[in-house]
């Protein structure tokens, strides 16, 4: 929503917006109750969700939680608590725009320099399954995209 209205302000420089260009507008306020709704939803179960996220991890691909001798768990819960509360922004905003620009670029980077890739492809993928099984379907079609995009940014090697 505000890289949208950033984009209309630069687009509408001297002029009025026309009813097309203000769409998107009456679009969000159509779906803010819904977004508003899901984003205190993961607020309240976003402990849960990276428990059961590291879980499934754990019982699946242990390694991923491991370099080596060191235990990356508590690293990985504050980083992927961390994506999840932006995410969770992003779809109140509507705005996964910001979200990649803003923040996913700068993590891939760190995520590629740690080269774990893996462990955010298995991760954002494990937890698109883990929110379709706990959200609506309705819910989990405003969440599951922006986590895909966390996936793809974060996790192709």
């Amino acid at each position: 929503m505000l890289s949208r209205l950033r984009h209309l302000q630069v687009e509408t420089e001297g002029r009025y917006a026309t009813d097309e260009e203000l769409k998107f507008i009456l679009d969000y306020v159509h779906s803010f109750r819904l977004r508003r709704d899901t984003y205190i939803r993961l607020q309240a179960a976003e402990s849960d969700i990276v428990k059961e996220v590291q879980e499934r991890l754990q019982a699946k691909h242990p390694e991923l939680l491991r370099s080596g001798t060191n235990d990356l768990t508590t690293k990985w819960q504050r980083d992927t608590q961390r994506v999840l509360k932006l995410t969770a922004l992003a779809l109140l905003l509507d705005d996964a725009t910001t979200l990649r620009e803003v923040f996913l670029y700068w993590f891939q980077t760190i995520m590629k320099a740690f080269k774990a890739q893996t462990s955010c492809d298995v991760t954002y993928l494990t937890m698109q399954e883990v929110i379709k099984k706990r959200f609506t379907i309705t819910e989990a079609s405003l969440i599951c995209p922006l986590l895909e995009l966390n996936r793809t940014l974060l996790g192709c090697p």
